[in-house]
């Protein structure tokens, strides 16, 4: 059986009002939001909080929803602009993403290399410009194509294409500086 998507369940949600739906919907984008969030608040209490804000915008603007793009795309925009009104709020301006990656006694060689990598990546992300962060993270964590990325962003594709553009180099030059220079 194929699994429906998430348009048609929230289609169905706006018609029923079915709460199993929209629990369905907050199975499926729960993490990944909150983890979006994160990134740009610091804050794991916030994130959760603008997560579970961003599902209450989306299941009561039911006008909103216009399915020009997907219900992923949609919800990680309203997710996105709360977050920063979240910020204008407190005045922050930058955005950080300093996750601390700590590995377990007795694991593999191998294992460890790959936290010390992904930290030195999470330390360069936290080192460049806010938009190419966020553009890259969509691409990237996300799966995101140039198009979704770019209404979540409300910039245009090019823009997109350009922060990505931009991201990548400032994202290699953060990471050879740091002296990090295997795979690039």
């Amino acid at each position: 059986m194929e699994r429906e998507t998430d348009e048609i369940i929230f289609e169905r949600y706006l018609k029923t009002g079915n709460n199993d739906d929209l629990k369905e919907l907050l199975a499926r984008y729960r993490e990944e939001l909150c983890f979006f969030l994160f990134r740009m608040v610091r804050n794991m209490e916030d994130a959760e909080e603008l997560m579970l804000d961003a599902y209450a915008v989306a299941s009561s603007g039911r006008n909103t929803f216009e399915g020009r793009s997907g219900f992923k795309t949609w919800l990680f925009g309203i997710g996105r602009n709360l977050a920063l009104k979240h910020l204008r709020k407190q005045h922050f301006f930058l955005f950080s993403l300093n996750e601390e990656m700590t590995s377990g006694e007795g694991m593999p060689e191998l294992t460890i290399l790959k936290d010390e990598r992904n930290r030195m990546l999470y330390e360069a992300l936290d080192r460049i410009n806010p938009d190419y962060r966020q553009a890259l993270h969509l691409c990237y964590f996300e799966n995101m194509s140039e198009d979704d990325i770019a209404v979540v962003l409300k910039k245009s594709k090019k823009q997109v294409y350009n922060l990505m553009a931009r991201g990548k180099k400032a994202l290699k030059e953060t990471l050879v500086s740091m002296g990090f220079e295997a795979g690039l």
